[in-house]
């Protein structure tokens, strides 16, 4: 027989009965019932319940244990009586009577508990990770993730995609966020950087001919914390193609993560492939989000013109004065009471900083249809009843409105939609929506340096002819601000899994790109040579996307913090608080590295 065990803790049914069995694993819990000792008996599978009798020589051995230590027990296997299977167990019809008992080793008190899964304050859980990983729901996440990796590892095969890793040391690049920065022993003053992401080495690698690539591979980023971010560290799905076109990226990727989607969602429905396109305008005038969440039935809709030389001067004034001004509608089905409408009105001022947020809410009287509020005081019956008939509202309904140039307002528009779709419980459930916003703008309007910008990445291929591009002059602001990338997000419920791009790889279209953003090409030769160089020696057209891990997994799961998806998270402020990280360098270690440490005197702030 076996040292530690025959079966696992998961693996006895009836028809092991009248067996010799050997467990080893956690003691989960104990009972004593009238003299009978039950132990829960936990490993990796699952659970067993095990008996002591009093006359057992161990008895008094095993009752002075403390739950979660580790023991390893032998005895016959048993059928339960009919009054105590237990259903909801799939070991549930047996039971071990233990003959012998070792103790592999003695918990100490335990400094939060397993059993049971009580909360527990975050700087307890991530200092004693390990504990926190045995317990069941924590632990069936871990164990998601893992097979969730290795389902999207299994679809990029079968989609001709195969794996090579990128350097994990390797040069600080101009990504967004910061690097983490790793001293060189033996090139004094000099240092690496941890990737922020594979990006110019996957560019590289179509480069040098290799056609599909794909690798589970992690990033690292100094930023702060978020639900939806890890601090310091995180892992994507990064993918590259050559020869292709936008259609073709999406064609590759909405079999993989429909298809992941679907074998772990349960009985949640995924949207079909193909996902719907969603051009980056329509998506903040309609959502007010480059990441709408579509489970809300909530479209805004422009109003202005029922605004223009109304009665309600403050929308009308800006109106007047300013020719970039919008009115958006918010509509809001079953919203259309004053407490209500109070209520967002309320939100707006106390946790938007807003001066408020109008509305309009419809009611019937006598047979009509009536609008109340002050706005629909303010412009006539003839206007509301315009708005309501444009936006499809019935008696029961509400509007709320949002105006100025929609650059300053739309993202609290955006807000407003959620939370109306909220309160209201307009969100479809039981479903994963997907959707791509594309069409991205190439550059933007700074306006404190008043010039062209780019716009979000800078890489992209612009959506026009290259030698059309190439003759475009820098001064021609109204072509340049209207101009579009092949770039493109892919979003789920809400939350953006990544952001991709048809890349350039023409040397001289980027430095033209750059250019038009005020880079001269002494710049860009600084910060990309590498890539452009090798771009001048043969690029082939290509393009991809990185979709999150970590984020997909929060999805999967059912959870809005990505810590509870992730084996060993950093807390808020990207410490281990399990490993004592980061921790002051020795003196020893500084000396070999040619560092010395400047800690920043508080007092002076």
């Amino acid at each position: 027989m076996h040292a530690y065990r025959t079966h696992t803790c998961s693996e006895l049914r009836a028809a092991h009965v009248g067996e010799t069995a050997r467990l080893s694993g956690w003691i989960h819990r104990k009972r004593d019932h009238g003299g009978l000792l039950f132990v829960d008996l936990r490993d990796h599978y699952g659970l067993t319940q095990c008996v002591l009798e009093p006359d057992n020589a161990n008895f008094a051995t095993l009752e002075r244990m403390r739950a979660e230590s580790v023991v390893t027990v032998t005895g016959k296997v048993v059928a339960r009586s009919a009054e105590t299977v237990n259903k909801n167990l799939p070991t549930g019809e047996v039971e071990l009577v233990v003959d012998t008992l070792e103790v592999q080793s003695a918990a100490e008190e335990l400094p939060l508990p397993v059993f049971g899964e009580p909360d527990w304050s975050e700087e307890v859980r991530l200092k004693h990770r390990y504990i926190d990983l045995r317990r069941e729901s924590l632990h069936k996440r871990i164990v998601l993730r893992s097979q969730i990796i290795d389902s999207l590892r299994r679809r990029m095969v079968e989609q001709g995609f195969l794996e090579y890793q990128t350097p994990i040391l390797t040069a600080s690049s101009p990504e967004g966020a910061r690097d983490f920065l790793v001293p060189s022993r033996l090139h004094p003053g000099k240092f690496y950087a941890l990737p922020q992401a594979p990006q110019q080495f996957k560019q590289l690698i179509m480069v040098a001919g290799f056609d599909r690539y794909f690798q589970i591979a992690p990033c690292f980023r100094d930023e702060d914390a978020r639900a939806d971010r890890a601090p310091g560290e995180f892992y994507q799905l990064d993918m590259e193609m050559s020869f292709v076109d936008q259609e073709d990226v999406f064609a590759a990727i909405e079999p993989v993560l429909h298809g992941v989607f679907d074998e772990f969602s349960g009985e949640t429905a995924v949207t079909p492939a193909p996902f719907p396109r969603i051009p980056y305008a329509e998506a903040m005038a309609k959502y007010g989000s480059d990441k709408p969440d579509l489970r809300n039935p909530i479209v805004m809709e422009p109003v202005t013109e029922h605004f223009a030389g109304s009665g309600f001067k403050v929308f009308a004034g800006m109106i007047e004065k300013n020719p970039k001004v919008e009115v958006r509608a918010i509509p809001a089905p079953n919203g259309g009471s004053r407490a209500f409408c109070d209520r967002m009105n309320s939100w707006a001022q106390k946790e938007e900083g807003q001066p408020g947020l109008g509305y309009i809410f419809w009611r019937e009287e006598n047979g009509a249809i009536e609008g109340a509020g002050p706005i629909a005081k303010n412009i006539g019956p003839e206007r509301t009843e315009a708005i309501r008939s444009q936006l499809g509202l019935k008696p029961g309904d509400a509007c709320f409105f949002a105006a100025g140039e929609p650059k300053d307002f739309v993202a609290f528009a955006g807000r407003a939609r959620d939370r109306v779709g909220r309160e209201l419980g307009l969100y479809e459930e039981g479903v994963f929506k997907f959707c791509w916003i594309v069409d991205f703008p190439m550059y933007e309007w700074d306006e404190d340096e008043k010039k062209v910008e780019f716009s979000h990445n800078p890489f992209s291929m612009p959506q026009m002819d290259a030698e059309a591009f190439m003759a475009l002059d820098a001064g021609d602001h109204e072509t340049l601000l209207g101009l579009k990338a092949y770039q493109y997000d892919i979003v789920c419920n809400g939350v953006e899994l990544s952001s991709g791009a048809i890349r350039n790889h023409r040397p001289d279209v980027m430095l033209k790109a750059f250019e038009f953003a005020g880079y001269g090409p002494d710049v860009v030769e600084e910060a990309f040579g590498g890539m452009l160089n090798a771009f001048r020696y043969g690029a082939p057209p290509h393009g991809g996307i990185a979709p999150g891990v970590d984020r997909i997994v929060m999805l999967l799961a059912g959870e809005e913090n990505l810590r509870e998806v992730v084996m060993f998270p950093k807390d808020q402020q990207a410490r281990d608080l399990m490993m004592n990280a980061p921790a002051p360098a020795e003196m020893r270690q500084l000396r070999e590295l040619h560092l010395r440490t400047v800690i920043p005197d508080e007092k002076k702030g």
